[in-house]
């Protein structure tokens, strides 16, 4: 008797566990391991994992893989099946900006700010969606309350930067922006972001006036770009058109077309 129960014992622990390869599939996905977490979630399915469990490792590993067009649908699913989690909104709104979708990606991060304990990132993902808006009040409050989360964080430093680049504020970009690339030496998008604020600051480009649309500044940049260009001045004409381009909501055609002139007579 004692030998069968001892049998039993063995083959009930020996029999595959969904519950475990769930937990290792999570595991795998926050330590950044993609292929490990795979696997585990293919294993999870084969043992008989089904449901909210599994579905919600198929969306967070499409939205670390950068699949946000695979990520988004499962997440929204997940919502509408009535789960209430931050990390799921945020996730959600993030994955929908990727995909240019500013009005639903705002809903879902006002819903992933709207939650005690909301992370930086969502709070910098919302910042982001006003910066897309020209919101800018909503932009400096999100990044405040982003930066007294995680004050040293590059990607929240750099997104910081861009917001102040784009108005204009080329001292304070610069600052934000040498911050990020401290923090961050290896980041090409930082170092970019940083030669654009240094020439915008260093080379005089105008600075937008308290009253001034965004279609008249750009217009302006545009002009000193032209200028600078025909005075042999190429880093000064590319940092204009540049800026002209970001100054409007709309694709500024002229400054573009003036950039790409530019870059081909480098």
């Amino acid at each position: 008797m004692i030998l069968e129960l001892l049998a039993a014992a063995s083959m009930a622990t020996a029999q595959p566990s969904p519950n475990r390869s769930l937990a290792e599939a999570s595991i795998a996905l926050e330590a950044g391991r993609m292929e490990q977490a795979r696997l585990m979630i293919g294993a999870a399915v084969k043992e008989g994992a089904r449901g909210a469990a599994i579905d919600r490792l198929l969306a967070d590993l499409a939205f670390a893989s950068g699949d946000y067009r695979g990520a988004l649908p499962r997440y929204q699913s997940l919502l509408a099946g009535g789960l209430s989690d931050a990390r799921m909104y945020e996730r959600a709104g993030i994955s929908a900006l990727k995909l240019r979708d500013l009005d639903q990606g705002t809903r879902l991060l006002d819903k992933a700010t709207g939650f005690q304990g909301a992370s930086w990132r969502a709070w910098d993902a919302r910042g982001v969606a006003a910066d897309l808006a020209r919101d800018w009040t909503k932009a400096d409050e999100a990044y405040a309350r982003a930066q007294a989360l995680a004050p040293a964080e590059p990607e929240l430093l750099n997104n910081v930067g861009w917001s102040l680049l784009v108005r204009g504020r080329w001292a304070d970009a610069l600052d934000a922006l040498e911050q990020a690339a401290v923090l961050d030496p290896k980041s090409q998008r930082i170092a970019n972001n940083l030669e654009l604020a240094r020439a915008a600051a260093t080379q005089g480009l105008p600075q937008r006036r308290g009253d001034e649309t965004e279609s008249d500044w750009a217009a302006r940049l545009n002009d000193a770009g032209v200028i600078a260009g025909l005075q042999g001045n190429t880093k000064k004409a590319v940092a204009a058109f540049a800026q002209a381009i970001e100054a409007r909501s709309q694709y500024y055609e002229r400054a573009a077309n003036n950039l790409a002139m530019v870059e081909r007579t480098k």
